[in-house]
């Protein structure tokens, strides 16, 4: 992913840790950044999340020195995502490697390949 913007919020689920530090800047989590490289927080683990027993979510939080109010902010940004992605809101981008003489064909394409991702994501209560 690209340094400079934050990474394609559809796309959470195959962050790298340098992505997920990049959207805990966006989101006011930045101070989370070191510590989440430090245990490996990928966007894999981050979609497995919703899954946590509650074991796990003390373990995670105590491992990650993470203050109730800023967890509960994670799981909400969290949830937004999976929102938008099951919603279809998220814009879909020509990627920099992608000629620009193939962008229509590249966004019907990866629009397609995005609905049958995001089924796969649950939308909890």
């Amino acid at each position: 992913m690209n340094k400079e913007h934050p990474p394609e919020p559809l796309d959470f689920f195959i962050w790298t840790v340098e992505d997920v530090g990049l959207w805990l800047e966006g989101i006011n989590l930045g101070s989370y950044r070191q510590i989440f490289k430090e245990n490996g927080v990928n966007g894999e683990y981050l979609e497995g999340m919703s899954m946590f027993t509650t074991e796990q979510i003390l373990r995670f939080i105590r491992r990650c020195h993470m203050k109730w109010g800023d967890f509960i902010t994670l799981c909400k940004e969290l949830r937004r995502i999976k929102v938008a992605c099951l919603k279809g809101e998220q814009k879909v981008r020509r990627p920099w490697w992608a000629p620009s003489c193939l962008s229509i064909v590249f966004v019907k394409v990866a629009k397609r390949n995005r609905q049958s991702r995001v089924v796969s994501l649950k939308l909890e209560p």
